[in-house]
């Protein structure tokens, strides 16, 4: 599995996640920058995941017709230390992530959403 992580996001996170998934940033990628329906129809070509703080991707894209899934993180600030400890959970939402299925991680629930209202 290949898994993009978004431009905020520390990218110390990469190595958090579990083999065999191959996590690549924003930035790496020289994508950073992009406006978010641009960034997901790239990513949806070469990716099968993206990994967001960002909840305007909810409210700004059909994700119905987005091809990858959207992990979103819920966390206190995008700093290493409030997100390193939902990774364990992002790892397990991974296995079974579908495109166009957006999933809320937090330190208090995983929020499985086929649509866009996250809460």
């Amino acid at each position: 599995m290949r898994v993009l992580l978004d431009e905020h996001l520390p990218h110390r996170l990469r190595q958090l996640f579990a083999a065999p998934i191959e996590v690549v940033t924003v930035r790496y990628k020289g994508w950073k920058g992009l406006k978010n329906g641009e960034l997901l129809r790239k990513a949806s070509a070469e990716f099968d995941a993206f990994v967001t703080m960002d909840k305007g991707f909810l409210y700004q894209q059909n994700l119905e017709k987005i091809q990858i899934g959207i992990v979103l993180l819920q966390a206190e600030s995008n700093r290493y230390a409030h997100l390193a400890p939902l990774i364990p959970q992002v790892n397990t939402v991974l296995k079974t992530l579908r495109q166009g299925q957006v999933v809320g991680v937090s330190m208090k629930q995983t929020v499985i959403n086929q649509k866009t209202d996250i809460s």
